[in-house]
């Protein structure tokens, strides 16, 4: 079993950076870990249904986008997609009353954990079929470019979901039409449970690019400082010169495609070897060691964080389900009632 290069070579972070920076970069990566954490605990309690696909390990990715985001730029991502929702300032009692299917729930609860969606935060949805967001991201974007509203979209996949038709149709036309997207492949290393090496005859994803006339970039997430400025580059170049790219991140998933999955098919040492290259990892260490904070004062921040997430679920445990003839609304016909049988 080959795995992708580990990122825990390179120094933990650059002391050249302001504490209350990367201060702020370890809040938010731990909030959404933390929020991950009471997520699956809710899901073990049964108090969550479906599916539920946690961002653990990914947590770098979201806060970056965050960080370079403009108004009116968007967010269009897999069903992975509560670390965007948490990034991009949803509130997480909405965000945890979402996965609960209650009535006040980010979409009032009938969206669920794989249907995200916050428009207000730039969040366009959070997408179940692979690959099927591709092309509705591809027109976000040629929406912009018609209208000239000055935005880029961001579109995250899975490495599997570059396997699939409507992603090569939806690259296919923003290169022709040279539209303001970013394409983010957020190479978790499995698709579901298989590993890149029995999906794709090559192991660079980005090779595909220059078929598309994109532009590419490829890297191990090793800190959200990094992620940051590499996808800066992209997002200017599809905001000033209308030219769309490729970027794939070589990121790592902790937890198991899936709640269901237990996730045995990778060894112990290749886990624990990603989990000296986490970025939240790295981040708090290099608080600790390049910043001088103290144990006591990172527990502070744990411990605050961990009560914002429980006041979540206390939140989702005490809000109502929606009423029955909610599930009826959006539907694109709606029967008339002055119609006889």
């Amino acid at each position: 079993m080959s795995a992708a290069p580990i990122p825990n070579q390179t120094p933990a972070q650059s002391p050249k950076r302001p504490t209350a920076e990367v201060e702020r970069v370890y809040r938010e990566m731990l909030r959404i870990r933390r929020f991950e954490e009471m997520a699956a605990r809710s899901y073990t309690q049964g108090k969550i249904s479906g599916f539920l696909h946690l961002y653990i390990g990914q947590e770098a990715i979201a806060v970056a986008t965050k960080d370079i985001m403009q108004p009116g730029d968007r967010v269009v991502t897999t069903y992975r997609d509560h670390g965007f929702a948490i990034a991009l300032g949803c509130d997480p009692g909405a965000c945890m009353a979402e996965l609960y299917g209650k009535k006040t729930g980010l979409v009032g609860g009938a969206g669920g954990s794989m249907h995200f969606f916050a428009k207000k935060e730039g969040l366009w949805g959070g997408y179940a079929i692979v690959g099927g967001h591709v092309p509705v991201a591809a027109g976000h974007a040629f929406a912009s470019k018609y209208v000239g509203d000055g935005a880029v979209t961001l579109c995250f996949l899975g490495e599997g979901a570059m396997h699939i038709g409507a992603t090569h149709e939806g690259m296919l036309l923003a290169g022709l039409w040279r539209l303001p997207i970013v394409f983010v492949i957020e190479n978790n290393k499995y698709a579901m449970g298989t590993p890149l090496h029995r999906q794709s005859p090559v192991e660079d994803l980005t090779v595909r690019a220059p078929t598309y006339r994109m532009t590419s970039d490829r890297f191990v997430v090793r800190d959200v400082f990094e992620t940051r400025d590499r996808l800066a580059r992209a997002v200017k170049r599809a905001r000033e010169e209308q030219q769309p790219s490729l970027v794939e991140l070589l990121t790592y998933r902790f937890r198991g495609h899936s709640m269901s999955d237990p996730a045995k098919y990778r060894t112990k040492e290749e886990v624990e070897s990603w989990r000296e290259g986490d970025p939240l990892h790295r981040t708090g260490k290099a608080l600790r060691e390049d910043h001088g904070l103290s144990e006591e004062q990172l527990e502070a921040i744990d411990d605050e964080i961990v009560e914002e997430m429980q006041k979540a679920v206390e939140f989702a445990d005490e809000s109502p389900l929606p009423d029955p003839e909610f599930r009826f609304r959006n539907h694109y016909v709606e029967d008339d009632p002055s119609e006889e049988d």
